[in-house]
């Protein structure tokens, strides 16, 4: 089986002019951008659309990024992410009518589907009742628990993807985690 390529080898082969390595980075990373700007605009559909608009930026602006202590690719790209998820977010609250709640949307379009459709409409009911749940956090904390959960990131990524530190992170996944018990 064929080792994956270092994100850091792609990005100096896409720095270099090498348009293979971005699109190796768009199949690596398409899906868990996605799913996080999901998870943050509640909307399937804006999802897509503003993970595209992060590549496109990505693309343009690769010369710029520059690794270094505890920046990666990954945490570069997310940062951009989630910069635009703030941005669509701010929109949204401009416009609430254009908001579409979690139920318009189906819970379930990035989750597998059970066997069952009794299993299928417990599990829907579930992720959008967490859904809720997050969309009400203040946006660090819903931030930091979206990035934790569904990324996998660490507190360290998240810090950095954040532009804070890992107190201020573990304070905020402390909080939203608080604040989902009550929820839920």
């Amino acid at each position: 089986m064929e080792t994956p390529v270092p994100d850091e080898i792609l990005v100096v082969a896409l720095q270099e002019g090498d348009d293979t390595a971005f699109d190796q980075l768009l199949a690596r990373y398409k899906r868990p951008v996605i799913n996080f700007i999901y998870r943050m605009l509640n909307d399937a559909s804006a999802a897509e659309d503003a993970a595209q608009e992060v590549f496109v930026k990505v693309y343009r602006n690769i010369h710029r990024f520059k690794p270094g202590k505890g920046r990666t690719f990954s945490t570069w790209l997310f940062q951009i992410a989630r910069n635009h998820a703030l941005d669509a977010i701010r929109y949204q609250s401009r416009r609430p009518l254009e908001f579409r709640d979690m139920s318009e949307n189906g819970a379930a379009n990035l989750a597998a589907t059970p066997p069952t459709a009794d299993a299928r409409l417990v599990q829907e009911e579930q992720v959008a009742t967490i859904a809720r749940a997050i969309q009400k956090l203040p946006m660090k904390q819903r931030t930091a628990m979206v990035l934790t959960v569904y990324q996998e990131m660490s507190q360290a990524e998240i810090a950095t993807v954040m532009g804070c530190s890992v107190r201020a992170v573990e304070s905020h996944l402390a909080r939203a985690r608080k604040a989902l018990r009550l929820l839920l």
